[in-house]
């Protein structure tokens, strides 16, 4: 194989996943490496999806949701449709984030009261009023 393609245990070094994770992402039709027998080489082209599909899942994208956004990859209008869902699909999961967010910072202030309260109890500061 070229010095372009990279083995199973390169991918794995060089994007900190197991073997297991890129044999699942090629059973979902994520990526698609060369086969040589049992052995698997990886072009440039399953580095760049590997690294979108890692993001998506940081972003917490499902992994059917970045199967359609690499496939708009090929369609041929200069990915300006892949880019456009990618806006619209990043604008509404930004959305949830945020969303997310404020939930968590509420209960994280409800949580630092109660144990506030909760220490002022067993400091014998105060009389529980929850």
């Amino acid at each position: 194989m070229s010095e372009q393609t990279m083995t199973i245990r390169e991918m794995c070094d060089a994007f900190d996943v197991t073997p297991r994770t890129l044999r699942f992402y090629e059973a979902k039709e994520l990526l698609s490496p060369i086969r040589a027998g049992q052995k698997r080489h990886y072009t440039r082209r399953d580095r760049g999806r590997l690294k979108l599909i890692l993001r998506g899942k940081r972003f917490g994208f499902s992994l059917e949701e970045i199967r359609q956004l690499l496939d708009l990859y090929d369609i041929d209008d200069q990915q300006q449709t892949q880019i456009s869902r990618t806006l619209d699909l990043a604008r509404n999961r930004l959305d949830s984030m945020r969303q997310q967010r404020d939930e968590l910072d509420a209960a994280i202030a409800e949580l630092t009261d109660q144990i506030a309260l909760g220490e002022g109890v067993l400091a014998g500061k105060t009389t529980q009023t929850a």
